[in-house]
């Protein structure tokens, strides 16, 4: 007969293997490429801007990216993101829309930044990336830049 303590280990290498082929299917695209982070930042403090601004720098091959958000009610209403390398001039201001759903004991909200998201890179370059949450430092959320 198994115990309670046998019991709770299998469960967890069960919620462990789930959790890790989860994970994996959620970088698999369609085609089977598997998506790589580039660039990431989770912006959850106001000593993490300096006058206001996020910017950071890092090295793009050459190829197609996409951003990708985790925002909440409370991030920044707009993102002004550039990113400038030495063939490279993007900027984008992507917008925060909450979409209401109706449950079973209330209601909930999600939320997603709404802009272009693609950015195509010619050729290998140095990037510098700015975030600029037009005044809302307080507000949290994660921007990352993946390649497709």
């Amino acid at each position: 007969m198994i115990g309670m303590r046998q019991r709770l280990l299998i469960l967890a290498v069960m919620a462990i293997a789930i959790g890790t082929a989860g994970a994996y299917m959620i970088a698999v695209d369609d085609d089977n490429d598997v998506s790589s982070e580039v660039f990431h930042a989770t912006l959850a403090d106001p000593a993490l801007y300096r006058d206001g601004i996020y910017s950071a720098e890092f090295r793009a091959e050459v190829g197609d990216y996409v951003f990708d958000f985790v925002p909440n009610g409370s991030s920044p209403e707009t993102l002004t993101i550039t990113l400038k390398g030495s063939s490279l001039d993007f900027t984008e201001e992507f917008k925060l829309e909450g979409t209401r759903h109706e449950a079973g004991l209330g209601e909930y909200y999600t939320w997603e930044y709404l802009g272009e998201d693609i950015v195509t890179v010619q050729e290998t370059t140095d990037v510098s990336i700015v975030i600029d949450p037009n005044g809302n430092t307080m507000g949290s959320v994660s921007v990352y830049l993946l390649k497709n």
